[in-house]
């Protein structure tokens, strides 16, 4: 059984632009991995508190695409092994040995597409690339494409996937 909606869930936590760093980065739930780590693992406490045996990490956008419309692409690497090793840390004290808790390292779809010509596919798979690596060195169990809607960005996406495991 997989966790919850990340985004959804943080936003019924009040956080306030303080919470992400300043106005200028509110709404960048990635970020919350190292300006409110707290918050993040409480969410996680949520869903494992219930029973699930998958939580995702905190890392929808942590790609150096989504992170350049806050001005901070050079850290998508750093929040993706963060995202991850929060989640790691939190489900391992969760796992007993009848119950092993499981972290799937979330990329979601972006910002930005190759089919509508708005960023080409080699800079969109680089970019998911730099995510993969940062997740799997954070300790994720594996990676999960979520809420892909153009064929591109989800072919880019697995391939970085399939780049990672070489």
């Amino acid at each position: 059984i997989f966790d919850g909606a990340t985004g959804t869930n943080l936003q019924t936590q009040d956080l306030t632009a303080d919470d992400f760093g300043g106005s200028a980065l509110e709404g960048c739930n990635e970020l919350l991995v190292v300006t409110r780590p707290d918050a993040v693992e409480s969410l996680h406490r949520s869903f494992l508190d219930v029973g699930v045996d998958v939580i995702e990490t905190d890392s929808f956008g942590s790609f150096s695409v989504v992170l350049a419309e806050y001005g901070i692409a050079e850290r998508a690497f750093e929040l993706s092994v963060a995202s991850a090793v929060l989640a790691r840390r939190v489900a391992d004290e969760y796992t007993t040995t009848t119950q092993p808790r499981f972290v799937a390292g979330s990329m979601g779809p972006g910002t930005k597409f190759p089919t509508l010509g708005q960023i080409t596919y080699d800079d969109l798979s680089q970019s998911y690339e730099e995510m993969a690596y940062g997740l799997l060195e954070g300790g994720v169990d594996l990676l999960i494409v979520e809420t892909m809607f153009d064929l591109l960005s989800g072919k880019a996406a697995i391939r970085s996937e399939e780049h990672t495991s070489e």
